[in-house]
């Protein structure tokens, strides 16, 4: 008779797990097909296996570029940058018991954008550091400058500072993002600033194969590391006292995590620009649906993440005929009303 029940979590899971993966191959082929100009599902399978497998399906030379080097590789770092960015936000809500908490709010991904622009423009390490490495140290730099801040505004540490980071990560968030506008103003000419500015915003129209390689085993070590301590973000939600009081070594749990969290935002960025709300928005659908187990929103945020930028991609490329917009201004168009559900709903509680 026990074997009953844990038959059926068994098959649950398997289902989950089918479901998942395809929701994601439906996103990635939907992502693929829908366009400036619309191809057929069918060609786009074909391409695809041509690709993978080297098939010598009747496809065009034309169409067989755009979907293997052109879309594919967008939508698979759109799906890879979405999934790092809703599992970024969190593990940021959870360590800081937070609903707002995000990268973007809490001025990582500006930072980040700073320590991009610095290397590429402003010719920081003499070409010695690449784009990803320097949005790593902007990005590490801003949260570290962020939690000072909140330090100092409530003279504690720990947990007791939660309510602050957010107002000290806004803060951070105008300061980088002022050095970012100053080094562009200062250093780039006419040509590049547009170019940058339009980055800032979030464009994926530069991603080829080489961002690819970068952007999934940035995601899968990121979500590696935090599936290693989805327990011990369960207890963080009881405080970093009570996490301590379980056994949790508290802080290099909040180092290995924030580690991460800073890692792949940066690559995120250096990619594709900063891009907001997907790290709020998607953690609070995932517990809506999932609950408040991290083993299982860990995942689930990943999946929705991913799905959700592919999505908003999909609309950045279709919403206005003849014209590519910043997938950050989709993402935000989404986002900001959903912020203000959030916030609300915090306040009243």
């Amino acid at each position: 008779m026990p074997l009953i029940p844990l038959r059926g979590a068994l098959y649950t899971r398997s289902f989950l797990l089918l479901a998942s993966f395809a929701l994601i191959a439906f996103a990635l082929l939907f992502g693929v097909a829908i366009g400036e100009t619309n191809i057929q599902l069918s060609i786009v399978v074909k391409a695809l296996l041509n690709g993978l497998f080297g098939l010598d399906w009747a496809v065009s030379p034309i169409d067989q570029g755009i979907v293997w080097n052109y879309r594919f590789t967008r939508t698979i770092v759109a799906g890879c940058c979405g999934a790092a960015l809703a599992i970024t936000g969190l593990v940021l809500q959870s360590l800081l018991r937070n609903a707002l908490a995000d990268p973007y709010l809490l001025g990582i991904s500006a930072g980040a954008s700073t320590g991009a622009v610095m290397v590429t423009i402003a010719g920081v390490g003499a070409g010695v550091l690449s784009m990803s490495f320097g949005a790593l140290i902007g990005a590490l730099l801003a949260f570290a400058f962020v939690v000072m801040l909140a330090v100092f505004a409530t003279g504690r540490f720990a947990s007791d500072i939660s309510s602050q980071v957010i107002l000290a990560g806004i803060a951070g968030s105008q300061l980088f993002n002022a050095l970012t506008a100053f080094i562009i103003a200062k250093s780039a000419n006419a040509e590049q600033a547009r170019g940058i500015m339009f980055w800032l915003l979030g464009n994926l129209s530069g991603v080829r194969w080489n961002e690819v390689a970068l952007a999934v085993p940035v995601l899968v070590i990121g979500v590696a590391l935090v599936l290693w301590h989805g327990r011990a973000l369960d207890a963080f939600l009881f405080g970093s006292d009570a996490a301590a009081s379980v056994g949790v070594p508290v802080r290099r749990v909040q180092v290995v995590l924030i580690g991460a969290t800073a890692m792949m935002t940066a690559v995120m960025v250096s990619m594709v620009g900063a891009i907001g709300f997907v790290g709020l928005v998607v953690p609070h659908v995932a517990r809506f649906l999932f609950g408040s187990k991290h083993l299982v929103l860990i995942p689930a945020s990943a999946i929705i993440g991913a799905v959700f930028l592919i999505i908003c991609d999909i609309g950045a490329r279709t919403i206005l005929s003849g014209q590519i917009l910043p997938i950050g201004v989709v993402t935000a168009l989404i986002g900001a009303p959903c912020f203000a559900v959030i916030l609300v709903k915090g306040s009243r509680k």
